[in-house]
């Protein structure tokens, strides 16, 4: 037997004596179910798990949730339409250039944060110009209440 297989076997040998302790005067075959069904059970939830995480994002479900952000957010801030295309366009370049930088997996983490770092400064600044001051302040609080929870695919428009 493999060293693999032998952990294995093992850890089902002590899963059997526990359930044995447990359940004493139950048919050996019962308890048999009983483990095949737990690992069965276990590997049904881990399963998903890692396969959620493989997926592919939904690039047009993207996309249509970061529109209607930019909706909520010219309705809320009450942004003219020259405001809300110079934010849409904004958002759009910066969105792009940051989703290169994270695609790149030949960067570290640390890496790639600190290439994005620069980027985010200058898309404020060119916001900031675009809104004025209190706008941008306003735009700031309004991204950071409505910021999309992580570990979801996330992606939209982060400031």
């Amino acid at each position: 037997m493999g060293e693999a297989p032998r952990i294995i076997h093992l850890k089902l040998k002590i899963m059997q004596s526990k359930i044995n302790g447990f359940l004493p005067g139950t048919a050996p075959v019962v308890r048999k179910t009983m483990i095949i069904g737990l690992v069965i059970i276990a590997g049904l939830f881990s399963s998903p798990s890692l396969f959620a995480q493989r997926q592919p994002m939904d690039t047009a479900a993207m996309r249509k949730r970061q529109e209607e952000m930019l909706q909520q957010l010219k309705t809320d801030l009450k942004l003219t339409d020259v405001q809300f295309d110079s934010v849409a366009s904004i958002s759009k370049e910066f969105n792009e250039k940051r989703r290169a930088i994270f695609m790149d997996q030949s960067v570290s983490r640390e890496d790639r944060r600190a290439k994005m770092q620069p980027l985010n400064d200058e898309r404020d600044n060119r916001l900031k110009a675009a809104l004025g001051a209190d706008l941008f302040k306003k735009y700031q609080d309004w991204m950071q209440e409505h910021r999309p929870q992580r570990g979801g695919g996330g992606g939209g428009m982060q400031s």
